[in-house]
């Protein structure tokens, strides 16, 4: 039996599937969500403080958990909040204060 070609009309009865307000908010929601966690990680490599590091840190692990949360996995987004945003930052934010340095005029200024 011969294959069936699609001949011209059949071509422009194709329909193209179009985004409505709700996908187009979505997508810019992702978008925004994307930036903020390339921001953040970018922060995290190039501050010259720790203390601005873990900043960036906390707004990293929170776009992520954002993205988690539309995407559906609400469950891994609060895993997220709850063990990185806790766990790890508090580890983190105790050696910050545990850190010896000597205070400097300059920092006061």
């Amino acid at each position: 039996m011969p294959k069936r070609q699609l001949g011209p009309q059949r071509l422009l009865l194709r329909k193209v599937p179009e985004m409505d307000v709700a996908g187009i908010v979505e997508a810019g929601v992702f978008f925004l969500f994307a930036t903020i966690t390339i921001g953040g990680a970018l922060g995290l490599i190039l501050a010259q403080r720790v203390a601005h590091s873990m900043l960036s840190l906390i707004f990293c692990f929170m776009a992520v958990s954002g993205i988690f949360i539309l995407l559906g996995a609400e469950f891994l987004a609060a895993i997220q909040i709850l063990v990185y945003l806790a766990s790890v930052g508090l580890v983190v934010l105790f050696g910050i204060m545990l850190t010896r340095r000597q205070i400097l005029e300059e920092d006061f200024e």
